[in-house]
């Protein structure tokens, strides 16, 4: 269930959404496994929201051997790279993230 403070911030009007294909990459994954279930139209549930795609690039992947180890989990380190290079705020509910700093938003 999503917390009600990421809630609020993803129905903002005022805010951009980015969907990351490294997100949809570890949910596949993990629906793979048997630790996630999701709706048999997810992907059409989620083409019909108002989010931005978020592809993973290069520039991304070199970017990630830049940051500094304070986070293992490669899924996580790829999205803060990918926040980063974009300049956004990485919204997680994981307070792991916390340490990269203030672009982490924790909710």
């Amino acid at each position: 269930m999503l917390p009600q403070a990421a809630a609020q911030l993803i129905a903002d009007p005022e805010n951009t959404i980015f969907v990351s294909a490294v997100s949809l990459w570890e949910m596949w994954l993990k629906v793979s496994l048997g630790k996630l279930r999701l709706p048999s139209d997810f992907e059409n549930q989620l083409a019909q929201q108002d989010f931005e795609s978020m592809p993973l690039t290069a520039d991304h992947a070199r970017l990630v051997a830049t940051l500094p180890w304070l986070h293992r989990d490669p899924f996580d380190r790829m999205l803060v790279a990918q926040a980063t290079s974009a300049h956004l705020t990485l919204l997680t509910a994981g307070q792991a993230l916390s340490t990269y700093g203030a672009m982490v938003q924790c909710v």
